[in-house]
């Protein structure tokens, strides 16, 4: 098996991870490959789908030049610091540099334990695998920076959680997986040297055409804080709730990472939270900007020591730089709420009309993805009107809001037909809904796979109406709502 590795983070201070190979498993099968992500990746997807493919992707054998490692971090917790975190059930094999010149981890996720599984058994579920695949997978096709799945592969061994389920192996691919907690790790220790060394390497891994400012950390914290804001701006726009944005699980990349107990809104709540083990609501979807701010207010605090000499001066660059989270990000947002509703260039008001449209999507329940959807139809023939009233308790309050957004509309010489094009590239019909996730997970723990297959099909093409699978764009009936989901770990 080929994977052409080239090795950059196994070549650090060996503090910086544990060298562990992955346990073998009974009796892996390929559930999915990747197909399109292979080729990038410069791998033979044939080969991946095959039984030596399935060797590989389930860490029973290791390809040529892996060097199997689990990397250290800490993290905030909810908010509570723990010292030492880890690459728990998750297997770095190596690093490749693709046909498009981009170098991209590939981690085995679910591969058996490793030093820093805390107790844990370091296996993955079937559910959880295939969650991740479906959602991280669709937020590619929406166009949202995100680690992606190479392969899912059943393991043909049971794992334990609340019930006995089936066990598998995600392959994922990342920019990289340093994280906010990579450097909280080591700013713990009072490990100056090692900070100093991850600054570096992260500038010149993930923002080269910031390098040689002469102060690498104060460079690497004003890109990581661009990254979020833009990220973070683009989740809203989909209606994603990533569930759990711990500081360990806050890329230094600007990906999203880690996705356990997220989902996406049906209808349009800024309070909404799925998490299970979220109870207060500090990770609901309305709060995820300003989380995202606290943990770059944690990264900074990490970098202090590099910033400056001078202990003062280091805490006002960090202020300076974190406070500028909120103008990037409401910058961020606003580009993404005017493309959302068709306005094709920048006025005062414009913020105060998103505003108030989603003030009356959340009072009247409105299905967030649906409305957007059917409004690009609206911008092109106000006959569509009725149609996206329907979703209201009270239509009125669209047709109230629709007089002011038609005369925003009419200030900007933009074709109808020119418009409604544009809104139906950032405004999908498909996304990865909760209802659909839990059936196809439910399907395939029984044995049957297709309308997992299905579904990621449709998600491939998110932006495009798709007629004969449109009941998978539909919201859930009452009854079947996903109150709760879970990290399955």
């Amino acid at each position: 098996m080929k994977f052409a590795f080239d090795n950059t983070y196994a070549r650090l201070p060996d503090r910086f991870y544990a060298r562990v190979s992955p346990a073998k498993v009974r009796e892996p099968r390929v559930v999915k490959v990747n197909r399109a992500l292979a080729e990038v990746l410069g791998l033979d997807a044939e080969q991946l789908a095959s039984a030596e493919g399935a060797e590989a992707l389930s860490g029973n054998a290791l390809p040529e030049g892996a060097e199997p490692i689990a990397l250290a971090y800490a993290g905030h917790q909810f908010g509570s610091f723990v010292n030492q975190l880890g690459d728990g059930r998750a297997i770095l094999l190596g690093e490749v540099v693709g046909k498009d010149g981009k170098r991209r981890d590939v981690q085995l996720k679910g591969a058996g334990r490793t030093p820093f599984s805390r107790g844990g058994d370091g296996r993955a579920a079937l559910g959880p695998v295939l969650r991740e695949y479906v959602v991280s997978e669709a937020m590619a096709a929406l166009g949202v920076p995100t680690t992606r799945a190479l392969a899912a592969v059943t393991t043909g061994e049971p794992v334990f959680r609340e019930e006995v389920l089936p066990g598998a192996v995600l392959t994922r691919v990342a920019a990289s997986h340093l994280r906010v907690g990579t450097f909280q790790f080591f700013a713990a220790r009072g490990d100056r040297e090692a900070l100093s060394t991850l600054a570096s390497y992260a500038l010149a891994r993930h923002y080269p055409e910031a390098a040689g400012s002469g102060n690498d950390a104060l460079a690497l914290l004003d890109r990581v804080i661009e990254a979020q804001a833009s990220l973070v701006a683009r989740w809203l726009g989909v209606g994603f709730v990533h569930g759990v944005m711990n500081t360990d699980n806050t890329s230094i990349s600007g990906e999203t990472i880690d996705y356990g107990p997220c989902a996406f809104l049906d209808e349009y709540d800024p309070e909404k939270k799925f998490s299970s083990i979220d109870r207060g609501g500090r990770y609901a979807f309305g709060n995820q900007p300003g989380i995202a701010q606290w943990n770059m207010l944690r990264l900074a605090e990490a970098l202090l020591p590099l910033l400056a000499d001078d202990k003062d001066e280091a805490v006002r660059l960090a202020t300076e730089r974190v406070q500028r989270f909120t103008g990037l990000f409401v910058e961020a947002h606003e580009r993404v709420l005017r493309a959302k509703l068709g306005l094709a260039r920048e006025e005062d008001d414009d913020l105060a009309l998103a505003a108030d449209l989603l003030d009356r999507l959340a009072s009247n329940g409105v299905d967030y993805t649906l409305f957007f959807r059917r409004l690009c139809a609206s911008a092109e023939d106000p006959a569509a009107d009725a149609q996206v009233a329907s979703l209201f308790a009270e239509p009125g309050a669209f047709r109230d809001w629709a007089e002011a957004w038609r005369r925003r509309l009419a200030r900007e010489d933009v074709t109808p037909e020119a418009r409604a094009r544009a809104m139906r590239l950032v405004n999908p019909a498909f996304i990865p809904r909760n209802h659909r996730i839990e059936a196809l997970i439910q399907a395939a723990v029984r044995g049957d796979f297709e309308p997992f297959e299905t579904f990621v099909r449709v998600l491939e093409r998110p932006y495009e109406d798709q007629p004969e699978l449109a009941h998978l764009g539909e919201p859930p009936q009452l009854d079947e709502r996903v109150q709760y989901t879970f990290c399955g770990t």
